[in-house]
């Protein structure tokens, strides 16, 4: 990997993801994690896979999430690979896209998101 790769990201395999999240793949898992709110509250991350400040964002929030004391059922979608579930998230949530972006849900509602630099812990806990 070159020196300029290892800065900006390019040519990377993608990183393996934390063991803590569920992925979202299918309108399936975006529906069973929907159902989860309404037993607890969930997250959902939505990364661009391509984009640098994305991909620190993801690992900023990924160190956080390792120092918790509790669990969180916390979900990761592709935004690239999933864009169709990412727009089925915005119209049925009412939410705006952002990239990245994470979205607190409780009872099938959304109850708190941020973008960004603004993605933290504290949006949950």
């Amino acid at each position: 990997m070159s020196f300029f790769d290892k800065i900006f990201g390019g040519k990377e395999s993608t990183p393996e993801r934390k063991s803590f999240w569920k992925n979202i793949e299918s309108e399936e898992d975006l529906a069973q994690a929907i159902e989860s709110s309404y037993h607890h509250t969930i997250a959902i991350f939505k990364h661009s896979t391509r984009c640098f400040i994305s991909k620190t964002v993801l690992k900023n929030f990924e160190r956080e999430i390792d120092n918790l004391d509790h669990k969180l059922d916390l979900y990761y979608l592709d935004l690239l690979e999933h864009r169709a579930i990412s727009n089925k998230i915005s119209r049925d949530l009412e939410i705006r896209h952002e990239s990245p972006q994470l979205i607190i849900i409780e009872d099938g509602k959304v109850i708190n998101s941020a973008s960004h630099e603004d993605i933290s812990i504290s949006q949950i806990v």
